[in-house]
């Protein structure tokens, strides 16, 4: 459900990769495979942890858990436990609906207004919008300050919907793509209006309980959930934290559901399998059209597709207070990867085991490099910045490492493979230098899905250093302070040594900031850089520079 700006997207491409025709991997090899890739992830008995379930068709490969269900009373998770899924709510939310269309009770065409007549621009605002996101409304969880205090009070659908409807809109209705969670906050109202039921009772009654799924459930305020897992927080180099609260009611229909692993592989076999929508609508769901369609999300209705290792990926990750999610469904092998973490931050990165796990489960797995050692001065032969269009990307050495950092984005170690050819820590995305005759790199091909068809960026300069000075007591006063802007808020504030400073946006951890000169500040955790205005006295305004991104906040 939430979104960090200082994270970067997750690396995914298509890929030409051709499917092999081995026979299938069986339940006990698909053990040994996945538990060898999660027994290498950062859990241990004092931690959160990690529910994974991998299933092919209706056949049951692996299932197990990782970590603490419960650190203050040390009860160790199990594949049983239930989490909050986030965002993978939608696709309940979005079924639900489906099916309302496939009694004849609704239309994809049908305008906002038809059901909430008092919604700005409804009658501009298609059903179809909402599913897919280009309806142009706001999203209420990026309102600045938003997902603090505000996101505790338990709201009715109403009063929810007061909080977004009459902030600007993003953009005309169909005009272009944005993920948002106000869309399915309205879509769950919709829901209300035509059944005459919560939008979560209305789930439960029309899809969950026809087919027994009785272990997802909505949570409501103060319901106890046998065998809910405890949600936290990680943070770099801060102890685990209990997550932050908020009230379930405000989730809604975009990401208020709780779910376990079991659960969720049986509604991939529910959904994908016929069973809950008519043929057409299904297709409807599965089919990213218009704005949804040229986006690099490729959204349908509650569902992403993608491609991995050449074929069809059709998946819905969340992010919730506490929590993170991951469905993913193959239809080409019918293989379901379902992970479900308890701590939100970071952690395991379920994006890349996720992907490791299904190509293995369906007979094509991703291929294994091994590390190779080389010294700095190797190393350095590949330093340079490259670039594809206006995309730029900066492989530098850093602490005796190579370091890929995209413009806007944070760095990501490469592990050299030998042969020029170097990979992603903890990604499946690989490159491979080339070089001109006398040996200089003049580019890189980028294998986004591990190998198949490349992508080329050329060399186009070399990595300039960034000044790193120390400011006065003085200077660093002179900058010290809250500053906002219609699309967020930050703070910048002195470390608790007293000799550097740290820049905070709202709800995120705080980084440390250096300095290049007395207003000119960056990080080096993400490719981002703040200067301050005016050049003298007390900063008034400060301006973020984020790849593309440009934001200008003044003092509040």
């Amino acid at each position: 459900m939430l979104r960090q700006l200082w994270l970067a997207t997750a690396l995914c491409c298509a890929s030409g990769v051709v499917i092999a025709a081995a026979p299938l991997p069986d339940a006990q090899a698909v053990n040994r495979y996945a538990g060898q890739l999660l027994q290498q992830q950062p859990i241990n008995n004092q931690s959160p942890g990690v529910a994974v379930l991998v299933a092919r068709g209706d056949e049951l490969l692996f299932k197990k858990a990782y970590g603490q269900a419960n650190i203050e009373l040390g009860v160790p998770l199990s594949p049983e436990h239930k989490f909050r899924i986030g965002s993978v709510t939608k696709q309940f939310a979005a079924a639900a609906l489906l099916k309302l269309i496939d009694e004849g009770k609704a239309s994809l065409t049908d305008p906002l207004n038809k059901y909430l007549p008092d919604y700005p621009n409804a009658e501009a605002i298609t059903l179809l919008q909402l599913l897919n996101h280009t309806s142009g409304v706001i999203s209420y969880t990026g309102i600045p300050g938003y997902m603090h205090n505000k996101i505790r009070r338990e709201l009715s659908t109403a009063e929810l919907i007061d909080e977004f409807k009459d902030l600007p809109v993003d953009f005309a209705p169909g005009t272009d793509f944005k993920y948002n969670n106000s869309g399915y906050v309205l879509l769950g109202a919709v829901i209300e209006a035509i059944s005459g039921k919560s939008w979560h009772q209305y789930i439960n009654d029309a899809l969950l309980q026809p087919n027994k799924l009785n272990t997802v459930v909505y949570p409501g305020e103060q319901t106890i959930i046998p065998g809910m897992a405890s949600g936290y927080s990680l943070r770099p180099g801060q102890e685990v934290k209990q997550s932050a609260l908020l009230s379930m009611t405000q989730p809604h229909a975009a990401g208020a559901l709780v779910a376990d692993v079991d659960a969720l592989w049986q509604w991939n076999r529910l959904l994908h399998g016929g069973k809950l929508l008519k043929a057409e609508t299904y297709q409807q769901m599965i089919t990213p059209t218009a704005a949804a369609a040229e986006a690099d999300a490729k959204y349908g209705f509650g569902i992403s597709l993608g491609r991995l290792r050449g074929m069809q990926e059709l998946q819905h990750g969340g992010g919730i207070n506490g929590f993170v999610s991951l469905l993913v469904y193959l239809p080409q092998q019918e293989v379901t990867v379902a992970m479900l973490r308890n701590s939100d931050g970071p952690g395991p990165d379920l994006n890349y085991l996720s992907r490791k796990i299904a190509a293995f489960a369906s007979g094509n797995p991703y291929p294994e490099f091994k590390p190779v050692s080389l010294t700095e001065a190797q190393l350095h032969t590949v330093s340079g910045v490259y670039s594809k269009g206006a995309d730029t990307r900066k492989l530098e050495v850093r602490d005796g490492k190579l370091v890929s950092t995209r413009a806007g984005s944070q760095p990501f170690e490469l592990i050299p493979q030998g042969n020029d050819g170097f990979g992603f820590a903890d990604n499946v995305t690989r490159l491979v230098v080339q070089r001109d005759t006398a040996g200089n790199a003049t580019g890189l091909t980028m294998f986004y899905d591990g190998d198949g068809e490349g992508e080329i960026w050329l060399r186009t300069g070399d990595v300039s250093l960034k000044a790193d000075i120390t400011l006065t007591q003085q200077q660093r006063q002179a900058l010290i302070g809250d500053y906002a802007s219609d699309q967020l808020q930050m703070k910048i504030f002195q470390s608790d040594a007293g000799d550097s400073l740290l820049v905070q946006v709202a709800g995120q951890p705080a980084l440390e900031l250096k300095a290049a000169s007395e207003r000119s500040l960056y990080l080096t955790v993400v490719d981002a850089s703040l200067e301050f205005e005016p050049a003298t006295g007390l900063a008034t305004q400060v301006t973020l520079l984020q790849g593309p991104g440009r934001f200008v906040l003044t003092r509040q």
